[in-house]
């Protein structure tokens, strides 16, 4: 009898995430571009997030070996002060916020954090960060809504903030149609002194 072994895989990324108070400020400077690139593809201000580390698919099997190292890294760290401003677009798609305040920290967390994966064995294409919000990506055939709305961005700043929680975020569990749904897996808090 011939059997196929099927590894479940969960696609997964570790990330932080900016408080409720700080979204909404930004929803709230997007309320114009919602009403005037609605076709654009938004992503759910729930979801919204900055990517420290992405994984893509890996084992359901790896997780496990992520928690205590990285429950351990956030229990060490302090909370980073950060802020989102401004805006951008990747290739005239993606349009995404910046964020301010404490990046430096930010880059060092990534790294360590990157580190641990590796530590861990977990494979992944470890790309430079560039720390941002991703907001939402045109359609194929309208990148101008996506252009317009990172320049009426440009001078939004929003109020400063402490990144509470290491969060390690699966996406799409259950792989059914529509958009991209993110939930936390885990998550840690920071433990260090601010």
């Amino acid at each position: 009898m011939n059997e196929t072994i099927q590894t479940s895989t969960v696609r997964v990324f570790i990330a932080l995430a900016p408080p409720d108070e700080a979204k909404d400020e930004l929803a709230e400077a997007l309320r114009p571009a919602y009403d005037a690139y609605p076709a654009m593809r938004w992503n759910r201000i729930e979801d919204w997030h900055i990517t420290l580390a992405f994984l893509g698919e890996v084992s359901t099997a790896a997780i496990p070996l992520l928690r205590e190292p990285l429950a351990r890294l956030a229990a060490a760290r302090p909370p980073l002060r950060l802020a989102l401003r401004g805006a951008g677009c990747f290739d005239e798609r993606v349009l995404w916020s910046g964020i301010d305040g404490d990046v430096e920290g930010l880059h060092l967390l990534a790294a360590d954090v990157r580190a641990v994966v590796k530590e861990c064995g977990i494979p992944f294409e470890d790309r430079p960060l560039r720390p941002h919000l991703t907001l939402a990506r045109s359609r194929r055939d309208d990148t101008v809504g996506v252009v317009r709305v990172a320049s009426g961005l440009t001078g939004f700043t929003g109020r400063p903030w402490h990144a509470e929680r290491l969060h390690l975020v699966g996406s799409n569990f259950g792989r059914g149609p529509g958009p991209i749904r993110y939930r936390d897996v885990e998550a840690w808090r920071f433990g260090g002194d601010r």
